[in-house]
């Protein structure tokens, strides 16, 4: 059976990092902790010369043709990003930075508490979920933390609609790497 071009690239097994896979599940073991993950019935998942290497499961799909083979074969794909994605977190963990651009913007860390001044009458609470770290090097600068890639972007989209950056002066919240157009004003 084919898989696509994602699906056929083997996970390499980082130094230090411990995976085993159960039935149909998959767990990571590293430095940055634990993680597992249910696995796909579609797929079959092994471990060779210290890489995992996903595949279509030969029983489940069975002489399926077209277009309902080009969902199988994307499901090989997803399931290697994932696979990846989770090594990858527990080795060396992922971090999302995002900056506070206007007057008077500023955050502060509080263990599982991100105070933010944002321009409101009152300060910004937010409570961080289960295996998120935040910093705050300079009260302008929050860097997101942790082993889950889904969960750090969540967080860090969260932490950015408290306040967007507006198209106009660029003011608000915005990831480091984002580039704002600012628009014209109206002029007489």
């Amino acid at each position: 059976m084919t898989t696509s071009r994602i699906g056929r690239k083997p996970v390499a097994i980082p130094k230090g990092t411990e995976v085993n896979i159960q039935k149909d599940k998959i767990s990571a073991k590293g430095p940055r902790g634990h993680s597992e993950m249910s696995l796909h019935p579609f797929t079959h998942v092994m471990i060779e010369d210290n890489h995992v290497v996903i595949r279509l499961h030969d029983g489940a799909v069975q002489d399926i043709t077209g277009p309902d083979m080009k969902l199988y074969r994307s499901i090989t794909g997803t399931m290697r990003a994932k696979i990846h994605n989770m090594i990858h977190g527990v080795a060396h963990g992922f971090e999302r930075k995002l900056l506070l651009v206007g007057v008077g913007y500023r955050a502060q860390a509080k263990g599982q508490l991100l105070v933010l001044s944002l321009g409101f009458s009152h300060p910004t609470e937010y409570h961080l979920p289960q295996g998120i770290t935040i910093e705050t090097p300079v009260p302008t600068e929050i860097i997101v933390k942790g082993k889950d890639k889904e969960l750090v972007g969540q967080v860090a989209s969260d932490i950015r609609n408290y306040r967007p950056p507006e198209p106009y002066k660029g003011k608000g919240v915005r990831y480091a790497e984002e580039v704002i157009e600012l628009k014209e004003t109206k002029k007489k």
